[in-house]
């Protein structure tokens, strides 16, 4: 089992007395889960820790996740206050979640929208594209646009409505381009544990000033 220290160094995007937002690495959990591997949230604590010699318990508040194989923008909270009021923009949709998609194939159309009614089997962490009036299901809405395309893949800006479990994977694999990588929806690319999809920027107000922020996460190199 992989300890903290074997987690690649902690990438800050931005850091003040309120927030943190740093870049995730793909195959990192940004909690904790039953496998008892190394987090984000513990590579953050542990920074915080030495950076202002803090021997004691550090305050770190989770305002989002993003899936284990997926890269890109991850905010935390340092305080309870941030926590909530963080908490809050993300309950009313008020932040702007930008995702970079490297898929198999073309998509149909250059852009456009894609709606489906999402099913999650919690057994096996898999969520299908099921009919409308499925007990349990969710409503799940995404925004598209191909960037470029390069002989049989294609890069792809997407921004979703909507906030569901692997929205965004089942939903592009639904249609015929599997997320490159995502074995689990399709893709029949291996990438040892990653999948070529980055959460490119995240929108928000700062929760004590109000300023209208825009952190951005370089795409990693094996998109190229």
């Amino acid at each position: 089992m992989r300890e903290i220290d074997d987690l690649p160094p902690l990438e800050v995007l931005y850091e003040d007395n309120h927030c943190l937002v740093v870049n995730k690495p793909a195959r990192v959990l940004t909690m904790g889960d039953d496998t008892g591997e190394p987090t984000l949230f513990e590579l953050a604590k542990q920074y915080l820790r030495k950076k202002y010699n803090k021997p004691g318990n550090v305050y770190l508040g989770v305002v989002h996740r993003l899936d284990r194989p997926t890269s890109g923008v991850v905010l935390f909270a340092r305080t309870s206050k941030a926590a909530s009021r963080l908490s809050d923009q993300l309950r009313r949709h008020a932040m702007t979640k930008t995702y970079h998609a490297l898929v198999e194939g073309v998509p149909k159309s250059r852009s456009g929208t894609l709606s489906h009614w999402l099913l999650k089997d919690r057994e096996t962490n898999i969520v299908s594209v099921v009919e409308k009036g499925v007990s349990e299901s969710q409503s799940a809405i995404l925004d598209y646009r191909v960037i470029k395309t390069v002989g049989k893949r294609s890069l792809l800006e997407v921004i979703p409505q909507t906030g569901r479990s692997h929205q965004i994977r089942v939903q592009l694999a639904d249609i015929g381009t599997p997320i490159v990588g995502d074995k689990k929806y399709g893709s029949t690319a291996l990438m040892g544990g990653k999948i070529c999809l980055h959460a490119f920027s995240l929108g928000f107000e700062h929760p004590t000033t109000k300023e209208s922020l825009n952190i951005q996460a370089t795409l990693p190199g094996y998109f190229s």
